[in-house]
């Protein structure tokens, strides 16, 4: 028998027992195998692709992340946990590992080839992994001493035997502080929502020793907070209104209402703006998706950044001086002439189907109202008739905002990121004119194939699948809250030289979707742009070659599935409808001011 065979015959044998293990409830999700890690979405379920030699060691994986995906499967309630996550970061990680080893306990109680194959994943595990010993500022380590204790409790399964000099130490330490704890999860492995309770109570006592919050301080699942340091030095920023008339042709009296809205926490604003500009504060927004962030381990612990002190987001102003930004305007407004014609049609096509929605119409012929100038001629023709009344219906269109996400890496250069820039300028005057704020952001790195983060990594003696290498920029074209005719300028840095680098798209959506969900607007689109998968040659050396973009498609799914945030994409030259539900392919850059039109108005179409 062929290697390939019998490669198949166990894959497929694996299929069949994960699908036995878990029941039924595996039915709507497809199986493959490809890739180094296991991921288990609402559609899929993606297990790691064995080499051609059949290792016994890659055989054990593969049992054991099959054996790990059926049981969560059959016995995991993502709702329930959903509801009692913590939202920050050390805690989300253990209550994560917590629920890991629950689900363990329950599945592997009878089943001691189940057992085995878990036994294995965590010996593995930690082949990789040193655990340091208590006394250092290593939380990781405090981490992972937790998840082995709970486990030993709760499953009766014997550490992996390199960490028992380590837990000896730890074991006194953790059960002092949480000892009863941990007979209260031994006796509710069957009941998921008494074992998170009891979770969370446990890291209420330690919440002190992680250095985060009291997880039960704001009631369940709450969080008001921004996760994101880079974003919290960009809330200190706030909305500036201007008094200046609107002399630009292109737009209506309605751009210059758009300047008196308050700023809504979180939105950074345009860097440009005079000082001497009064501020305003909006409230704060509670995250509907509180406790659920895409950017915590809950959701991905898999991916992983190495350092995020070199990262940045920073608005476009602050990457080229005011007389580039000129320079380059003037090249994208030659650019716009050869396309004005049909793009302008396109962009009307949008605004008419939009204005149609918010059509004023009216109840006549009442009792209270205001008067109906139409009837008065009654009066006189018919004076014992009373006077006419009417009110006005309720607009069903609800309050709109869009962000367009760009991908500026460097395979974008030319004409894709030039059509890409002419569409967002166009799509931002349109929408502003009814009433729809839209904001432009664009992600890329600071460097080709790693920047200070990889060599940190290096002088660190390059420890061994570090997570992202490379350093996010994150660029800030136009801020929702900020008019068209301040932010113009600003979209002609795309087509600056060496702006371009490389993309790492998974967390460009989380930073984008983030923004979103700290709007007050009723409806939020998130449309990206993009001409293919993340491409960061350093990461992807240093860790599996599919590593961003398994990221992407767990961030997507988090998105498309479980996010109030209406995901759309455009894919140039490259096919992106397999990564998002909602998705158009062009082969040709010409094609994206059409297919971004077309998209937004069928979503304003479902309406």
């Amino acid at each position: 028998m062929s290697k390939n065979s019998e490669n198949t015959q166990f894959q497929n044998a694996t299929a069949s027992t994960l699908k036995a293990i878990s029941g039924n409830m595996i039915e709507e999700r497809e199986i493959k195998f490809s890739g180094s890690t296991s991921y288990l979405s609402s559609k899929e379920v993606r297990l790691p692709i064995i080499s051609k030699e059949l290792d016994g060691s890659e055989l054990y994986k593969l049992r054991g992340e099959a054996d790990k995906i059926a049981l969560k499967i059959k016995y995991h309630d993502p709702v329930l946990h959903s509801k009692h996550i913590p939202s920050s970061d050390l805690s989300s990680q253990i209550f994560q590992l917590a629920e890991e080893s629950r689900i363990e306990a329950v599945g592997s109680k009878n089943l001691v080839g189940i057992k085995k194959n878990l036994q294995n994943l965590v010996v593995e595990k930690f082949k990789e992994t040193i655990l340091p010993v208590p006394g250092g500022e290593d939380k990781e380590a405090l981490v992972n001493a937790l998840h082995l204790v709970i486990r030993e409790k709760i499953t009766g399964s014997n550490s992996p035997s390199n960490t028992s000099v380590s837990l000896e130490k730890w074991r006194p330490w953790i059960n002092n502080k949480i000892g009863n704890l941990l007979n209260q999860l031994a006796e509710n492995t069957t009941n998921q929502e008494v074992f998170a309770k009891y979770t969370k109570e446990l890291l209420s006592a330690l919440h002190a020793d992680i250095g985060e919050r009291d997880p039960n301080d704001d009631g369940e699942n709450e969080d008001t907070e921004d996760n994101n340091p880079d974003e919290n030095e960009e809330n200190d920023s706030s909305a500036e209104s201007e008094s200046d008339n609107d002399e630009d042709a292109g737009l209506d009296s309605s751009s210059d209402a758009q300047e008196n809205d308050q700023e809504i926490q979180g939105e950074t604003q345009d860097a440009d703006a005079d000082n001497e500009d009064e501020e305003s504060e909006g409230e704060i927004v509670p995250n509907p998706l509180s406790g659920d962030n895409i950017s915590k381990n809950n959701i991905n612990y898999n991916y992983q950044v190495f350092s995020t002190k070199y990262d940045e987001i920073v608005n476009a102003t602050e990457l080229c001086e005011e007389d580039e930004l000129n320079r380059l305007r003037g090249t994208l407004d030659k650019q716009l002439e050869n396309l004005q014609g049909a793009i302008a049609r396109l962009a009307n096509k949008l605004q008419r189907k939009l204005q149609a929605k918010q059509n004023r119409s009216w109840n006549f012929d009442l009792e209270e109202g205001m008067l109906d100038a139409s009837k008065l001629a009654r009066v006189i023709t018919q004076p014992l008739f009373p006077l006419s009344y009417k009110q006005e219906k309720d607009m069903k269109f609800r309050d709109t905002i869009v962000t367009l996400l760009i991908d500026n890496s460097g395979s974008m250069r030319g004409r894709p990121i030039t059509i890409a820039a002419i569409c967002a300028d166009i799509m931002a005057r349109t929408l502003e004119r009814c009433g729809v704020k839209v904001e432009i952001l664009g992600f890329t790195t600071k460097a080709w194939k790693g920047g200070q983060s990889r060599e940190q990594w290096i002088n660190e003696g390059k420890p061994t699948y570090p997570g992202r290498l490379n350093d996010l920029r994150h660029i800030i074209y136009k801020p929702a809250d900020s008019p068209w005719r301040r932010a113009k300028n600003s979209l002609g840095l795309m087509l600056r030289e060496g702006i371009l680098k490389e993309n790492i798209d998974g967390e460009a959506l989380i930073w984008a979707h983030e923004r979103l969900l700290g709007r007050l607007e009723d409806r939020k689109i998130l449309m990206v742009i993009s001409d293919g998968a993340p491409v960061d040659d350093t990461t992807l050396s240093s860790n599996s070659g599919n590593y961003l973009e398994l990221h992407l498609k767990q961030v997507i799914s988090f998105i498309e599935n479980r996010s109030p945030v209406e995901l759309v994409a455009i894919g140039i030259g490259h096919d992106v409808t397999r990564y998002y539900d909602k998705a158009v392919t062009l082969t040709d850059a010409e094609q994206l001011g059409g297919a971004v039109t077309e998209q937004l108005a069928d979503l304003f179409n479902e309406e």
